[in-house]
């Protein structure tokens, strides 16, 4: 799928050298289609590492995608250089009366703090709210899910007595939604998070449907509204060396983190892991934009 990005995009550089088809804006213009507009709410601290990787897992169908990148004005982290913020983010106020076809909220480095605590909060409400008549379908992602989780159905999320840290099994229920077609019976998926949601709050509410969990990871896809919001915990558009360097980094620090299960080849660290979990990523994504966006979304946004 042709991705329109700026031009000078740093991500942009990195997935052509991937063979990705990564369109620029001046051919977009001479193309007569509309384009699926998705903004990306990105709350993670590498925000160009998360760039790279939700673009690529976005990359798989034969839809042009015009994505906006969107960052708070409540909280401007360290990790990015305002620079880059400046020039390829927008804020809710530069957008609040425009419409998109998806949204996708990113997780956050913030799961150990009660929601009403992080300082983007009242931000990130408000752009959940502004989400149910703007965006037609939204997709969270790890602590992203569970602030929508709980924003919109109530539910808390729960400390973990150790950390979901690794690539863990998962199995497909309610096969015949479409959000998981195509998946294998069991597939793998990426976890990094020390808070879970439970599943027996989920199966309280009867909006939501759990499409696929883990014995060790718990519920890993729940579908809500028919696809107005999609909540996935995990992160399966991590890449390759994501789990390694955040076990690297927090080794370096001298905190107490166990190895990330079933990720290097004979549990050792020296060795690169292998990448098991791109396909089933590619297919969750492409599945969204293609039946809970497109399919759904009306022409004249």
């Amino acid at each position: 799928m042709p991705i329109k990005v700026q031009n000078d995009l740093p991500a942009k550089r990195i997935l052509e050298n991937e063979n990705i088809f990564m369109m620029d804006e001046l051919r977009a213009i001479s193309q007569d289609i509309r384009p699926l507009q998705i903004i990306i709410l990105n709350l993670m601290p590498l925000k160009e590492d998360t760039e790279v990787q939700l673009l690529r897992s976005l990359s798989n169908t034969p839809l042009q995608v015009d994505v906006t990148f969107l960052t708070t004005s409540s909280y401007v982290g360290r990790n990015t250089a305002a620079i880059h913020l400046d020039k390829f983010y927008v804020s809710i106020d530069d957008i609040k009366h425009q419409k998109f076809d998806g949204l996708i909220i990113t997780g956050a480095p913030v799961e150990q703090m009660d929601f009403e605590e992080v300082d983007y909060w009242d931000e990130l409400v408000r752009i959940m709210e502004w989400s149910k008549t703007h965006v037609t379908s939204t997709l969270h992602i790890c602590w992203g899910a569970q602030a929508g989780l709980y924003y919109h159905y109530g539910i808390r999320k729960q400390p973990v007595d150790q950390k979901v840290f690794g690539v863990y099994e998962h199995k497909v229920l309610n096969r015949k939604i479409p959000l998981v077609r195509g998946f294998d019976d069991v597939f793998l998926a990426p976890h990094s998070r020390h808070t879970t949601v439970s599943k027996e709050d989920i199966l309280k509410r009867s909006e939501l449907t759990i499409l696929a969990e883990s014995e060790e990871a718990g519920v890993f896809v729940v579908l809500a509204d028919e696809g107005k919001h999609i909540f996935v915990t995990g992160h399966p558009e991590y890449d390759r060396m994501t789990l390694d360097i955040e076990y690297k980094r927090d080794v370096a620090k001298g905190l107490d983190i166990e190895m990330p299960k079933n990720y290097y080849p004979g549990d050792d660290a020296s060795q690169v892991p292998l990448l098991k979990w791109r396909a089933h990523a590619n297919t969750l994504y492409t599945n969204w934009l293609n039946y809970y966006v497109y399919q759904v979304t009306p022409y004249e946004l």
